[in-house]
């Protein structure tokens, strides 16, 4: 299934059926493995490896995985989203895309601060429209990603632009 807003280079869409919860689970859990799985298939970024955010696991899937298809600001609470799930094939194309010359995704940093107060480089990967953002922890040797959602509030989507428009005014200084 096609989202028809997107760039035409986007996979295809999961398709999800609730009333299948395990299997619709399992079925974006074996794309995400394929994308992220192992060093083999993950996509490096700026040079750097990527890491993956394994704990706390659930279900026997990593912390990465969850935070791609759940929101919510209490770990154990974050719900599953459609719109995130369908899109589990999205973060790796967008992390490639990335690194082409020239690329169709914005890429900025910012930084955030994380749970234990120590400040952490985010980049933030978004579409052209920031209509979908990919979050990736930058640790020095390697990065991680954080995250991978889509924008669907307004509001959000003029913020991302500001920061990014801040952002890229900043390098130009």
């Amino acid at each position: 299934m096609k989202d028809t807003n997107a760039p035409d280079w986007l996979p295809d869409l999961v398709e999800i059926d609730w009333n299948r919860y395990p299997e619709t689970i399992a079925r974006a859990y074996a794309i995400f493995w394929r994308d992220f799985g192992s060093e083999r298939t993950r996509p490096t970024f700026r040079g750097k490896r990527m890491g993956l955010k394994r704990h706390p696991e659930l279900e026997g899937k990593s912390a990465t995985f969850w935070h791609f298809v759940t929101e919510g600001k209490v770990e154990a609470d974050r719900p599953p989203v459609r719109e995130r799930i369908e899109r589990i094939g999205w973060p790796k194309a967008i992390i490639v895309e990335s690194e082409a010359t020239p690329s169709r995704v914005l890429v900025w940093t910012n930084e955030r601060s994380r749970s234990n107060h120590a400040k952490s480089e985010r980049w933030i990967l978004a579409l052209a429209d920031f209509s979908y953002v990919v979050i990736l922890d930058d640790r020095g040797e390697y990065v991680l990603p954080w995250a991978a959602y889509p924008v669907t509030e307004t509001h959000r989507r003029k913020k991302f632009e500001k920061e990014y428009n801040d952002w890229k005014n900043a390098q130009k200084s």
